[in-house]
């Protein structure tokens, strides 16, 4: 994976605050931070992209015969299964 330099401008209260951060230990330097931010984002929007599709699939597969006991009682034993 190749690298690639950026130029990046933060506010100084932004900037204080990344530094903060590394000083906490939490990251090595603002590389990292950012970085890790971007991960972040890539994960939250595929998740979000993952819960569109799926109601999408709910749309479109119709109205159900399940009822909200039914559902309920699913939902039950698909929990207690994973224990």
């Amino acid at each position: 994976m190749g690298i690639i330099r950026k130029s990046i401008t933060f506010t100084e209260q932004q900037d204080t605050f990344i530094k903060s951060l590394i000083k906490q230990g939490f990251y090595t330097n603002d590389s990292e931070y950012i970085r890790d931010v971007i991960r972040k984002d890539q994960e939250n929007r595929k998740h979000i992209v993952d819960l569109q599709d799926a109601l999408i699939d709910g749309i479109e597969s119709g109205p159900s015969d399940a009822t909200i006991s039914s559902i309920w009682d699913d939902a039950i034993e698909k929990y207690e299964q994973r224990k």
